[in-house]
């Protein structure tokens, strides 16, 4: 039951940043690089603030600094920025249906890849479940889906790889709070070459109104942030496959959530694909 209540509080976080990601950069004049780093620096100082006020109970013994250099990586960082910084680039020039395809079809194929290289099986119905569950995922988004650019396309899917690769770094995580928060101020560390890079093309480039920075604080302290702790702290007790598999929901919750706070139609569409895919992801993770 702890494990199912960490798994679904994450996937609402990932469905609540899909949807803050989706209205700053469609919906306001904020610039990705901008939204970025806001969405970065803000969830660093957050989890950094928390990881501070829990410190006498996941480091007694130890310093913060020493916690934070110990249960992150470097590599974290950097898969996590990479992830952040090509899905903002890529989303401003393709749909909301193909941008999903490709991060999430990236998602699997690193995932699933690494825990079968691994030794992970998924039995003949999980293979069922997961086959049902990218149904599900594909009817739901395929629609609203159109050929992007080649260059916007392969920025989604390195995308969609980096996200894979951090999720497959949290199996290993034996402070889930500590590791994020490392692996975040390591993120926000290479906005600096970043904003080097935008001002060197031009500094008007960077773009901000008070809309896209209230979305992009959101994501980065709530959704992003206290988000992916609680998937560091349920991705050492699932298997990488079935990790891969459940994120297969958030597009659904997505919808769901658009329905409920936007208001949003909800169609037989969208109705048959949650029930596709919920149903897969169950069939997955059933013992």
């Amino acid at each position: 039951m702890k494990t199912f209540v960490l798994v679904a509080i994450a996937m609402i976080a990932f469905a609540a940043n899909s949807l803050l990601c989706r209205m700053a950069l469609a919906n306001t004049d904020i610039d990705p690089a901008s939204f970025t780093i806001l969405r970065l620096a803000s969830g660093a100082i957050a989890l950094l603030l928390l990881s501070s006020y829990f410190k006498s109970e996941s480091v007694p013994s130890q310093g913060l600094f020493h916690g934070l250099k110990t249960n992150a990586s470097v590599l974290g960082g950097i898969s996590l920025f990479v992830y952040a910084i090509c899905f903002s680039y890529a989303y401003i020039s393709m749909s909301t249906g193909t941008g999903a395809l490709l991060l999430f079809g990236a998602v699997q194929l690193t995932m699933i890849s690494v825990g079968l290289f691994n030794g992970e099986r998924f039995k003949k119905w999980q293979w069922l479940g997961f086959v049902l569950a990218f149904l599900g995922l594909v009817i739901l988004l395929l629609p609203s889906a159109a050929a992007p650019p080649l260059l916007t396309g392969a920025v989604m899917v390195l995308a969609g790889m980096a996200w894979g690769v951090y999720s497959l770094l949290g199996k290993k995580s034996s402070s889930a709070l500590l590791s994020t928060s490392g692996n975040f101020v390591y993120a926000a560390f290479f906005c600096v070459p970043l904003v080097g890079v935008v001002c060197f093309v031009g500094a008007d480039n960077f773009v901000l109104d008070s809309e896209g920075v209230y979305y992009a604080l959101a994501s980065g302290v709530f959704a992003s942030g206290c988000g992916y702790a609680i998937w560091y702290s349920a991705l050492p007790l699932i298997k990488s496959t079935t990790a891969a598999t459940v994120q297969l929901s958030v597009p659904v919750i997505a919808s769901l959530m658009g329905w409920i706070a936007l208001g949003e139609p909800l169609t037989m569409q969208i109705l048959v694909a949650s029930i596709a895919t919920l149903g897969g992801i169950y069939l997955v993770i059933k013992k």
